[in-house]
């Protein structure tokens, strides 16, 4: 597995292919995600660096599909793996791998493995960070320029009913996020609770 070609390939793919106006999901985003899902493995005990290759590589291609369809972007990536990866000497066995931790990120999140469970935590780790609000406005302009929310009142109730469906999986989630991310529901509870 040529995993350094892999990654420079995709980053490359995404830098110059993916929408400007993707000010939530851009480089930016898939680039905190590979790096939380690295923190996130070791404070998990994942050592098999065969899991870390697989689980680095998903990570970058997780969102690879915006490249080709907004709307259904986890399949696209999927279909982008399977169509590149062979080209770095993945097996077949690996690309599924992959493309079952891509799948499992598709809102709302299925993982079935450890490795899928780092990545959807890794995926939306922002819901219990510093920059939750700084990270959701990002998202709320990207939201608004696809008309799929109109205003910051419908946007903070979309956003408390996200979170309460929201969980984490890893225990790096549930000990380290967790508790912020519902104080962070508490307060756009009492934001809505104002309208």
């Amino acid at each position: 597995m040529n995993v350094i070609a892999a990654q420079k390939f995709i980053l490359k793919k995404m830098e110059n292919e993916l929408p400007g106006h993707l000010f939530y999901h851009g480089l930016h985003h898939t680039r905190n995600v590979y790096n939380t899902s690295v923190m996130i493995a070791k404070e998990e005990g994942i050592e098999s660096e065969n899991d870390l290759d697989l689980l680095k590589t998903a990570s970058l291609y997780h969102d690879s599909g915006f490249t080709i369809d907004y709307q259904h972007h986890e399949e696209s990536g999927c279909e982008l793996a399977r169509k590149t990866l062979p080209g770095f000497d993945f097996s077949l066995e690996n690309i599924e791998i992959i493309c079952g931790m891509i799948m499992a990120t598709k809102i709302p999140q299925s993982p079935k493995t450890i490795l899928e469970e780092i990545l959807c935590d890794a995926d939306l780790d922002y819901l219990g960070r510093d920059d939750f609000y700084e990270i959701g406005d990002t998202l709320f302009s990207e939201l608004k320029f696809f008309h799929q929310v109109k205003d910051e009142q419908q946007w903070n109730k979309i956003q408390v009913g996200f979170l309460n469906a929201h969980q984490y999986y890893t225990n790096f989630g549930k000990t380290r996020r967790e508790a912020q991310k519902q104080i962070y529901l508490r307060e756009l509870i009492k934001v809505i609770e104002t309208y």
